[in-house]
């Protein structure tokens, strides 16, 4: 398995979902660990991300207390909690290795998303 996102599904606004990847820890174990999501006819949009170690994380302004992003090397995961989910939350959510703001368009590697619906 070398990215493998689960836990999407279809919640009520202000409702939580935890998002789940699997990596393989022998390719992607010594880089950051992120996930973007995409909208239909929409960008490609970076959400949130983690360091190697976990000790270090960074997201997106919409993510910022309501979003939480960790990661556990031992098991090879990378989860991102999400909290008071709204209508525009909505979207395909996608693990990438090597992910930043910047790289969004292009990380080193991303796996099939999983469908995240919120309903009004």
């Amino acid at each position: 398995v070398q990215l493998q996102a689960s836990g999407g599904g279809l919640v009520q606004a202000g409702g939580s979902l935890r998002l789940s990847c699997k990596f393989s820890r022998r390719t992607y174990g010594s880089y950051g660990m992120g996930w973007f999501r995409q909208a239909p006819g929409k960008e490609r949009e970076f959400v949130a991300v983690i360091n190697w170690s976990g000790d270090n994380t960074y997201y997106a302004d919409f993510a910022k207390g309501r979003f939480t992003i960790s990661r556990d090397n031992a098991k090879s995961t990378v989860d991102l909690q999400m909290n008071n989910l709204q209508p525009e939350d909505t979207a395909v959510y996608y693990c990438a290795a090597d992910l930043s703001p910047i790289t969004v368009h292009q990380p080193m590697a991303a796996g099939k998303g999983t469908q995240v619906t919120v309903s009004s």
